[in-house]
């Protein structure tokens, strides 16, 4: 079978970034570059040019940026976004037969060999590229060739002038262009790549744990919330709860009279996913919710939850859309030997499934509707990923700025593979790496690998359901450390408060990740303002956060060694250099810790016998190191970090 074009002499491999061959679109935000790479070569001797063409979202117009040989041949290029949505990018390479002349020239004229018949040949690939302009340019290519049939000296000075080489780089011929296919990049909004997450019940935010909460409460909260640095607001389940299988505090299957359940078992005889608990207030209540949040740079997040309680409408009006068991009952949740039997899944094989796709993406719509952009979803996990691509590329074909946050604690391949499909932010298992090896692995492999393409990590300290033992035994230092770790490695992250703020430890028993008196199956009532609460070290946090763009990102991480394994030290940096953090934590909430640190002074941009001075964000005061070995020891009753700012 003969090729389409057998005349194509370019060749384009290994192409970064790409994910899966080109399956799934990597991930910016708005403002960000693509760098993309390239091993680009042909046969023989001749030289070859490439172009790197993108195109952004809701144009078609392809712009181009010239790539540049970087070394055995790998080229690169790169292009700024400025718009969300789904943009495009390619890469086209051609060998650049002027570009081949006119080295070659260059060797014949130093070596002193006649090269008149050389400059004519020049002559006609200038003529053959005026041909193919107009205006000016055709002009100024005319007046070049003109010039190579002149006088022998001066037609070599200007044949081998930079001026024509670019000149003819750009408005050459470019004959039998090989075409690498194209690739999609997913631009978001800012929040997608910086953000601080806040969590809260609204049942929980009324004046006593016997009165119900209200989306006005909420609103009374949002002060507070925006002091201490938090952008978006997320609220758990805000729908009807069912009264079927209800269970009570501390996940109790024998329910007093006056326990809410849980929110998590979603629909009742008010309504379902697109209906709001009667007790928290209506939805006027929860539109001026919005609003309010708005003017203090909050947005409101809200939970997606895919399951029913067996009093949701769904359940009367699309029994096909959940699994009977023999004995005609329906399915409810289970995790052996766990049961949820408040809890209905949906069953995703059923035959009616492009009926139950159109209904669930309703649900997402409606809440579009109703102001909010950002949702935080419940174990995506446990439904078809199908659905998953197909609903969140339609929802963001239509709304480019939505945020979608997947809550997957599950094996590693599923939460990379949902991140592929579409979900803007993902969960992490930052709970869970409390030693220095697991964090510097783990955050690592988040930031340096490929994986940060496509995978946004969200590191959360806590959640409803986790509450680690380095939190239940550790006391406030754990929970400083932990909030420092969080807003310091990941550019966005969350904490489920006011329980952590106020250094909520108790598990429900020994062994358990579970809290005493959870919130997910009882009100609670919160002492914001109980001494030694964390809310001013979260806003000097979030303030450090906000004023130094290192922070704001997570790619330049940078882990620097440390003697003693109880304390870590990492970097960041702005692309440029002018803004450097330096971090050092002591991960052992029990001990002072001391020791010595090992900086990657080129990671830093500095030189072995430089004395730099470095300020300390957390407490203001001033320090002054010199080379790589540098001291640091840390209480952590006191403060069991620093942050600081390396000084221009």
């Amino acid at each position: 079978m003969w090729p389409a074009e057998g005349r194509q002499r370019a060749i384009i491999e290994s192409v970064t970034p790409e994910i899966d061959g080109g399956r799934y679109a990597i991930k910016r935000t708005v403002g960000e570059y693509v760098v993309v790479e390239a091993d680009i070569f042909g046969d023989g001797h001749d030289q070859l040019s490439a172009v790197l063409c993108f195109r952004e979202a809701g144009t078609e117009r392809w712009q181009e940026v010239f790539m540049e040989p970087i070394g055995n041949d790998r080229w690169r290029g790169q292009f700024q976004l400025s718009r969300m949505g789904q943009a495009h990018y390619t890469i086209q390479a051609w060998v650049d037969h002027f570009k081949t002349w006119q080295q070659d020239l260059h060797k014949r004229v130093e070596a002193g060999q006649d090269v008149s018949v050389e400059l004519l040949i020049g002559a006609e690939l200038i003529e053959r590229a005026a041909q193919l302009q107009r205006g000016d340019i055709h002009d100024k290519l005319r007046s070049y060739a003109h010039r190579l049939r002149e006088a022998q000296d001066a037609a070599i000075e200007t044949a081998l002038s930079p001026n024509l080489g670019e000149l003819m780089r750009v408005y050459g011929e470019r004959p039998f262009v090989s075409t690498y296919p194209e690739r999609r990049v997913w631009v978001d909004p800012i929040k997608a790549r910086f953000s601080a997450w806040y969590e809260l019940f609204p049942r929980s935010c009324g004046p006593d744990e016997h009165t119900h909460g209200t989306f006005r409460d909420v609103i009374a909260r949002l002060p507070m919330i925006a002091e201490m640095g938090f952008d978006i607001l997320y609220l758990p389940p805000i729908h009807p709860i069912g009264r079927a299988f209800r269970k009570g505090k501390n996940n109790s299957m024998t329910p007093e009279p006056g326990d809410p359940g849980s929110p998590w078992a979603i629909g009742g005889p008010e309504g379902g996913h697109k209906a709001i608990h009667p007790q928290l207030g209506s939805l006027a209540d929860f539109h001026e919710l919005v609003a309010e949040a708005k003017k203090l740079n909050i947005d409101i997040a809200l939970d997606i939850a895919f399951q029913c309680s067996p009093d949701h409408p769904y359940v009367k009006e699309h029994p096909e859309w959940f699994k009977k068991r023999p004995d005609g009952s329906i399915q409810y949740a289970e995790n052996p030997p766990k049961k949820y039997q408040d809890i209905y899944p949906i069953n995703f094989e059923t035959e009616d499934w492009q009926a139950l796709w159109e209904e669930l993406k309703s649900v997402i719509q409606y809440w579009i509707d109703q102001g909010v952009s950002i949702f935080r979803v419940d174990n995506p996990h446990t439904k078809a990923f199908g659905f998953w691509e197909w609903c969140i590329a339609e929802i963001k074909a239509q709304h480019p700025e939505t945020i979608f946050l997947a809550e997957a604690f599950t094996r590693p391949k599923l939460m990379k593979s949902l991140a592929k499909l579409g979900f803007t932010q993902s969960y992490t298992y930052f709970t869970w790496r409390n030693d220095k090896w697991g964090l510097t692995e783990y955050f690592t492999e988040l930031t340096q690998t490929p994986m940060r393409e496509y995978y946004r990590p969200n590191p959360w300290p806590n959640t409803p359901d986790i509450l680690h033992e380095f939190l239940q035994t550790g006391g406030r230092p754990a929970f400083m450390v932990r909030f420092i770790l969080a807003t310091t490695l990941g550019a966005s992250y969350g904490i489920y408060g006011p329980a952590f703020e106020l250094c909520e430890g108790r598990p429900v028993r020994k062994g358990s990740e579970e809290y005493l008196d959870s919130e997910k199956y009882q009100i609670r009532h919160w002492d914001l303002d109980t001494p030694d609460n964390l809310r001013p070290l979260i806003a000097t946090v979030n303030h450090i956060r906000r004023q130094n763009p290192a922070l704001q990102s997570d790619w330049s991480l940078v882990f620097h060694p440390t003697d003693n394994d109880a304390l870590i030290c990492y970097s960041k940096r702005t692309f440029e250099g002018s803004n450097r953090i330096l971090i050092a934590v002591n991960l052992d909430p029990f001990h002072i810790q001391s020791g010595w640190v090992n900086l990657n002074l080129a990671a830093l941009d500095l030189e072995h016998w430089q004395t730099f001075k470095l300020t300390d964000l957390l407490d203001g005061r001033h320090y002054s190191w010199q080379g790589s070995s540098n001291y640091i020891k840390l209480d952590p009753w006191t403060m069991p970090a620093h942050i600081f700012r390396l000084e221009s």
